[in-house]
């Protein structure tokens, strides 16, 4: 649901003759000009806005940067090294993110930031101004509740507790100071629920990526998980985490796909297994000069292989960012390859899979033109730039960043996680905990009814000394691999340390608190001097 709101504003023209000139005839109301205090009074318009509202969420690039939340969750973590061309240097930005040296003059730090509060904003007039009533309105308005929930929630996730702004602003109010977390959280929880007691079960046939009940209750689960975590493993907010979790599975229309992998097969969108997902559309125009106008999903080409042999048959070149770190293929134990195989594709494995007499390549990947420091010899898998997608961009534009593979922000199987993460951490029942965690691993162990053919979560704890909390934090890396939670779950949990970095040069060298969360650009900081650069420990409340 990412189609930009464009609004015409056209003023009628009037040819005159010197000779027939009056001043009552120029004294004309404008008749095809819409303005804040006149557009938002019918059905459509306000559907029209919230298709605006919806709009940045799927910015791949916005102020002339990349600024794709899947690829900071990974390339941030030790999941993934920034990669790029052989310069080391390609996206100065990103390449400080992984290394741990940005300050608040980054130059995607500032579109990240403007992106969310520009979707705020947007939900916020919306709100405020809209004269219409009819029940397809009160939908369209808790749509928007989702909305605003999300970008709070995002904002939070990077940069942590932000000023929540719940009203159009005057310019003389901007000079805003940061709320705390549990003022942040309320806010996002308050939102979620209010959206989810009007918000349909399901998308409608043909408006798939609108927000529904499930996704207001995803949402709502994931900001009680994070807020109980931060605020000293809070058992009352897991418990109410969990319960958000457990109603989204009670509504019993969500499912795990049987085979994993064609959850990131070419053209497949909005599976029984998507609770929320990005719509990235190949059909409008998009270019190097209009950012906030592609619609595809930038982070194929961006991600895909650097140096792969023009000759194979499935995947084009890419510009390879987002280079899988070994610590993340060794991640995975020895029954779980299926997994790793969706996430991972290696040289060693693309040399095996097809040979260079088939392809008529004297070598499957380049090496060279790729990062000499970043470079693993590994590539995330779950975003592949597919041949598939040449050509599909009708309207013109750059086919580079036009593909239309859609962007997983919520799966059933990381809501199972999360409800079992839940409960157990609420004082909950750990044995249906781990009937959840199942429900995945029996997935994970391949296509089929595989009963009895997988390690269960009792025996994988018993064999690897693991206890539960183990066990969830082994299968949300290797579930959610490359998808961009990595990160965000380590700083939730209290786990990013310099240790997950040992032997990974300026990563581990350079790591410390201070990187827990990313600076406020200087640019805004200026604009409203009440904001602190990084958030003060006693926000966190």
């Amino acid at each position: 649901m990412n189609n930009s709101l464009k609004y015409i504003f056209t003023i009628s023209a009037c040819t005159l003759l010197f000779f027939s000139c009056k001043k009552d005839t120029l004294e004309v109301e404008p008749v095809n000009e819409f303005l804040s205090n006149n557009y938002y009074q019918t059905e459509n318009q306000i559907g029209s806005a919230l298709i605006g509202a919806y709009d940045p969420i799927g910015w791949s690039m916005a102020f002339g940067q990349w600024i794709s939340p899947t690829m900071f969750g990974e390339i941030r973590s030790d999941n993934a090294n920034a990669g790029g061309d052989n310069t080391n240097n390609d996206q100065p930005g990103w390449q400080e993110f992984d290394d741990f040296t940005q300050t608040n003059t980054n130059t995607v730090i500032h579109p990240m930031y403007r992106r969310n509060y520009v979707g705020i904003s947007r939900v916020n007039t919306l709100l405020e101004l809209c004269k219409a009533e009819s029940p397809a309105v009160d939908v369209y308005k808790a749509e928007a509740l989702f909305l605003r929930a999300y970008y709070h929630f995002e904002l939070f996730r990077h940069f942590g507790p932000v000023p929540v702004i719940t009203d159009m602003l005057e310019p003389e109010n901007v000079n805003l100071k940061r709320s705390t977390m549990s003022e942040l959280m309320q806010q996002v929880v308050d939102d979620c629920s209010a959206a989810a007691a009007v918000l349909p079960v399901s998308a409608k046939s043909g408006e798939e990526g609108r927000a529904t009940k499930g996704a207001a209750l995803a949402l709502m689960g994931k900001a009680y998980l994070y807020w109980a975590d931060l605020k000293n493993d809070d058992a009352l907010l897991f418990g109410k985490a969990a319960e958000a979790f457990q109603e989204l599975v009670d509504l019993g229309i969500y499912e795990l796909e049987d085979d994993m992998s064609t959850l990131f097969r070419f053209n497949v969108r909005n599976t029984k297994e998507s609770v929320f997902e990005i719509q990235h559309n190949p059909l409008w125009s998009s270019d190097w000069s209009w950012y906030e106008g592609i619609d595809g999903n930038g982070m194929i080409q961006l991600c895909g292989i650097r140096g792969l042999c023009s000759k194979h048959p499935r995947y084009e070149a890419g510009w390879g960012f987002m280079m899988v770190t070994p610590s993340l293929w060794n991640h995975y134990l020895s029954d779980d390859t299926i997994r790793r195989d969706v996430a991972i594709a290696s040289d060693e494995e693309l040399a095996k899979e097809i040979t260079d007499s088939i392809l008529d390549c004297k070598t499957i990947v380049d090496q060279t033109q790729s990062n000499p420091v970043d470079y693993t010899g590994y590539w995330q898998e779950k975003y592949p730039n597919y041949k598939a997608h040449a050509g599909t961009n009708v309207n013109g534009g750059n086919e580079h960043l036009t593909k239309a593979q859609n962007t997983h922000v919520f799966r059933y199987a990381d809501v199972l996680l999360m409800l079992a993460e839940s409960i157990h951490r609420s004082g909950g029942s750990d044995a249906e905990a781990i009937q959840h965690i199942n429900i995945v691993r029996e997935r994970a162990a391949g296509p089929g009814d595989n009963t009895g053919s997988y390690r269960d979560a009792s025996t994988v704890m018993a064999e690897k000394g693991w206890n539960l909390l183990d066990l969830i934090w082994y299968e949300r890396r290797a579930e959610l691999a490359c998808e961009g939670d990595r990160w965000f779950d380590l700083v939730r949990s209290g786990r990013a340390n310099a240790s997950l970095f040992v032997g990974d040069g300026d990563k581990e060298g350079n790591f410390s608190d201070n990187q827990l969360w990313l600076p406020l650009a200087l640019e805004e900081t200026q604009l409203a001097p009440n904001l602190t650069t990084y958030p003060d420990q006693s926000l966190f409340q």
